[in-house]
C-alpha cells in the first residue's frame, strides 16, 4: 500500500510539462516498425525517411580524419568555426551571387537548432506564427512546445501549393500574424517558389510587419528550376540550410542560418546557453563538405532518374495523382482511390508489401488522409523494386 501511494505522489511530481504535449514525429514511429521488420529477417524498402543512401563527400570525411589524427577536438565559438562561416558566405556568392557578412552566419547543430534558436530569438509565447499545410511536422511541434501558436494556411494546386501573399494577408486580417515559415523546395511535396513568388511572398509579409523565416535546406536539389534564397531578396528574412540533404550528412547535424544583423547577438547568446557550440568535428568536415561538390551532383542526378522511375512507375501500380516534384526528394501521392486512412494504409503497405513511406496525415492534419509521402533518396534499383511492390500489393 505504501508503495502504490509512493508511486502515484510520484507519478504526479513527474507529471510532464503541458509544452512536451507534442505529437510524434510520425516517420520515426515508422523507421521503428520498419526496423523491427528488419530485424525479423525481412528487407524494408525505405521510403519513410529523408535519409539519403550515399555518404558525406570524400573531402568532408578526409577532413575529419585528419583532425581526429591531430588530437585535441575543443569547444568552437558559439556562432561557429570563423573559417566556416566565412565559407559559407562564399557559397551565397558563388551560387546566388548574394552577398552576406560573415556576422549574420551562425552554424547550428543541423536545422533543426536552427528553428528552436529563430523561434527563440524572434517570437513570444503566444505568437502566432503561419506555415503552410501540407508541411513538415516540427515547424508546427516546435512552435507549440515554445509556447506560440502555429497557423496553418492551406495551400492548393491553384497555386502549385506555395504560399502566397494573399493567402498569408488574409489569415493575417483574421488574427495578427508575427511571423511565417516557408520551404522551398519543400517538405512533403518537392514543389519550389519561383523569385517572382518569393520575392511577392516576403514583399506582402513585411509590409505586414510579419517576420520571414525561409528554410532552404534542399537548396541543391531542384530540378524544374534553379532555388532562390531569400537572402538575396531581403536582409531581413532569416534563412535556414543545413547540411543534411544535398551534402548527405544527416547524422553529422551541423547546419547554418543567415540572419538579420539585429537578431545575430541574441542568437550568439542563446546558443551559448543552450549549446555551447555545434560539434566542432561536424563543423570541420562540412567546411570541407563545399570542395565535394562535384560528387554530391552525381548523387543529386541519381535523385532525378529515381524521380523518372516513380513519376513514370507509379501510375502503372494505380498511384496517378501526385503534386510536382520540382526538387528535394519526395513524392506526395494521393491514395484517396484505396483508402481515407493514410495511416492505415502506411502500416499494411509496411506490413504486406515491406514498403515503408509516411503517411500524409503527418504533414497535413487537414487533408492528409488523403496522401503519402515516398521518399526517393535510395536507389534505383529499390525505386524499381518498391514500384513492383506496390502494384503487386494494390491489385
Amino acid at each position: 500500500m505504501h508503495d502504490a501511494t509512493l508511486r502515484n505522489r510520484m507519478a504526479q511530481w513527474l507529471e510532464p510539462s503541458r509544452r512536451s504535449d507534442v505529437p510524434p514525429f510520425m516517420v520515426m514511429d515508422v523507421m521503428a516498425a520498419a526496423a523491427q521488420i528488419e530485424a525479423a529477417g525481412g528487407h524494408v524498402i525505405h521510403m519513410e525517411v529523408g535519409q539519403p543512401s550515399a555518404g558525406a563527400p570524400k573531402t568532408a570525411i578526409a577532413a575529419a580524419h585528419a583532425a581526429l589524427e591531430a588530437g585535441r577536438i575543443d569547444y568552437t565559438s558559439a556562432l561557429g568555426i570563423p573559417s566556416l562561416r566565412e565559407r559559407i558566405v562564399r557559397h551565397y556568392r558563388d551560387v546566388y551571387g548574394c552577398s552576406v557578412s560573415a556576422e549574420r552566419v551562425v552554424v547550428t547543430t543541423g536545422s533543426s537548432g536552427g528553428f528552436t534558436l529563430a523561434f527563440l530569438s524572434m517570437f513570444e509565447p503566444g505568437d502566432r506564427v503561419a506555415v503552410t499545410v501540407p508541411g513538415y511536422p516540427p515547424y508546427r511541434h516546435i512552435l507549440t512546445a515554445l509556447g506560440c501558436e502555429p497557423v496553418l494556411i492551406e495551400t492548393t494546386s491553384e497555386t502549385r501549393h506555395a504560399l502566397t501573399g494573399e493567402a498569408l494577408l488574409a489569415a493575417h486580417r483574421k488574427a495578427p500574424l508575427k511571423g511565417v515559415l516557408v520551404g522551398s523546395p519543400a517538405n512533403p511535396t518537392g514543389t519550389m517558389m519561383s523569385r517572382e513568388a518569393l520575392s511577392g511572398l516576403i514583399a506582402a509579409a513585411e509590409d505586414a510587419n510579419i517576420r520571414f523565416i525561409s528554410d532552404e535546406i534542399y537548396h541543391g536539389l531542384d530540378y524544374a528550376f534553379p532555388a532562390v534564397t531569400a537572402a538575396a531578396l531581403s536582409e531581413h528574412a532569416l534563412v535556414i540550410n543545413s547540411f543534411s540533404k544535398y551534402f548527405c550528412m544527416t547524422g553529422w547535424r551541423v547546419g547554418w542560418m543567415v540572419v538579420p544583423e539585429i537578431l545575430a547577438r541574441p542568437i550568439e547568446r542563446l546558443q551559448q546557453n543552450l549549446s555551447i557550440s555545434v560539434p566542432t568535428l561536424s563543423q570541420i568536415a562540412a567546411e570541407a563538405a563545399f570542395d565535394g561538390t562535384a560528387e554530391m551532383d552525381v548523387i543529386k542526378h541519381g535523385y532525378e532518374e529515381n524521380r523518372r522511375i516513380l513519376i513514370e512507375g507509379l501510375p502503372k501500380a494505380g498511384l496517378t495523382r501526385f503534386l510536382p516534384a520540382d526538387g528535394a526528394f519526395y513524392l506526395y501521392a494521393d491514395v484517396s482511390d484505396f483508402t481515407s486512412d493514410s495511416f492505415d494504409f502506411a502500416k499494411q503497405m509496411l506490413e504486406q508489401a515491406h514498403v515503408a513511406a509516411t503517411p500524409g496525415i503527418d504533414f497535413d492534419p487537414i487533408h492528409g488522409r488523403s496522401f503519402i509521402r515516398f521518399s526517393y533518396a535510395r536507389s534505383a534499383d529499390e525505386m524499381r523494386q518498391a514500384v513492383d511492390r506496390i502494384a503487386h500489393w494494390l491489385k
